[in-house]
């Protein structure tokens, strides 16, 4: 596995723009510092456009734009996000389908071994319910499934089970992709999941090589590397991202994200630490909005056309710029994630049709109506007790800029999923 471009000398930049150029195959000169000592992100974006590969300084010089300069990252950065994806937003739904009882100690995981976090914990779901939760999402606009399991790693009964219930899904829904996410798997494994059905396979990096031993112990960063390299030999699309704001550096980020970069994944979920009470990162903030909106612009840069995912964490540490940010990611997560509760499924509609974007595979549907399905189904649906954070009322962390953020407030703990999957109580979907 390669580190960051540690081979790349950094390239001196001029001291103006570059002259003109004179063919449309010709790569421009070494991006200029504007004269305020900025880094001119339009003419980087332009350059990586053209095929230029994104170094380690240009990198960090992204994580170091002003604030009052992140929006004009974001319009840069932007140009790339259009031309690969156009104004679509592609909608992924998780399902939880085993929760907590997980025998690592990810110190960010509500799940983890030793967690005193109150999540909920069940075995495996039913392949029916797991379908049907799966449907659900479907219904709300997603066009892939995300199956999700805590633990180290599947046996291979657990492998067959999923196998199961992706044909199942897939025989109801062909066009619908689905993404399993299960751990560390062993020889055969992945190749069985693709031949059920499966499209994709999701396991992340989740923070530098270099950092990674103060973050898990119970495996390593090379299992999490050889798991996406044998998805990928089997045929499945890798499905690899970050968490950031667990206190990494600027340099530890930039590895992580040329690691991803390495492992040519095909989608790259960014997720922000979400601090559960009762885990080793607890109380940890580190983030802002513009700081996030930066690190999905970096992500954008070294990886012009992977799927950029908005994940967990986003209505905390994006809030109110959750619009902004698809300017440059192009995915998102419908709904609750594992063990916490998300955005109202609703809003993420609402919030899609409301910045101009449509959702991949329903193009010729304005968001906005399958939000209004989504309430329409919610109002038919028998009265349940919402849990305080993002509901139809939206209570803590929500207000007047609802229909752009919501979720628990920044400084506030993750708001506990007890709807979905696990539950008889209706999803967020």
């Amino acid at each position: 596995m390669h580190g960051p471009d540690s081979h790349v000398t950094a390239e001196k930049r001029p001291t103006g723009r570059p002259p003109a150029m004179t063919t449309t195959n010709t790569i421009p000169a070494p991006a200029a510092a504007a004269s305020n000592g900025i880094l001119d992100a339009a003419e980087l974006a332009a350059r990586i456009d053209a095929g230029h590969r994104l170094t380690t300084d240009e990198a960090l010089a992204v994580l170091q734009t002003p604030d009052e300069a992140t929006l004009g990252l974001i319009a840069a950065a932007g140009t790339l996000r259009r031309k690969h994806f156009g104004n679509t937003v592609k909608v992924n739904y998780l399902v939880n389908l085993k929760s907590g009882l997980c025998p690592e100690d990810c110190t960010y995981c509500s799940q983890r071994l030793g967690s005193k976090a109150e999540i909920l914990k069940y075995t495996w779901l039913k392949p029916d319910e797991a379908v049907h939760q799966a449907g659900l999402g479907i219904a709300g606009g997603a066009s892939r499934v995300c199956m999700v399991a805590s633990g180290k790693g599947p046996s291979n009964r657990d492998v067959d089970r999923v196998a199961t219930m992706i044909g199942q899904i897939k025989d109801e829904n062909p066009q619908v992709e689905v993404c399993a996410c299960l751990g560390i798997l062993k020889d055969g494994q992945a190749q069985k999941l693709r031949d059920a059905g499966a499209d994709a396979y999701n396991h992340n990096l989740n923070t530098a090589e270099s950092l990674y031993p103060e973050i898990c112990s119970t495996h390593t960063f090379a299992e999490r590397v050889d798991t996406i390299g044998a998805a990928k030999d089997a045929g499945l699309s890798p499905c690899s991202g970050l968490i950031v704001g667990m206190g990494e550096t600027p340099e530890q980020l930039v590895e992580a994200v040329f690691a991803l970069r390495e492992l040519e994944a095909d989608s790259i979920p960014v997720n922000f630490l979400m601090p559960f009470d009762g885990t080793p990162l607890a109380g940890t903030w580190h983030l802002t909005p513009l700081a996030c909106l930066r690190i999905l612009a970096l992500v954008r840069l070294a990886a012009p056309s992977a799927e950029l995912r908005m994940a967990a964490g986003r209505e905390m540490h994006l809030r109110t710029l959750q619009a902004t940010a698809l300017a440059v990611a192009n995915s998102l997560f419908l709904g609750d994630y594992l063990t916490s509760e998300g955005q109202d499924a609703r809003r993420d509609l609402e919030m899609i049709s409301d910045s101009g974007y449509v959702i991949l595979g329903q193009e010729d549907t304005d968001p906005a109506e399958l939000a209004a399905r989504l309430r329409h189904r919610a109002d038919e649906a028998p009265a349940a007790t919402e849990a305080p954070g993002c509901g139809s009322s939206c209570g803590s962390g929500c207000g007047a800029g609802a229909s752009l953020g919501c979720g628990p407030a920044h400084g506030a703990e993750p708001v506990l999923r007890r709807r979905g999957a696990g539950t008889g109580e209706i999803p967020n979907a």
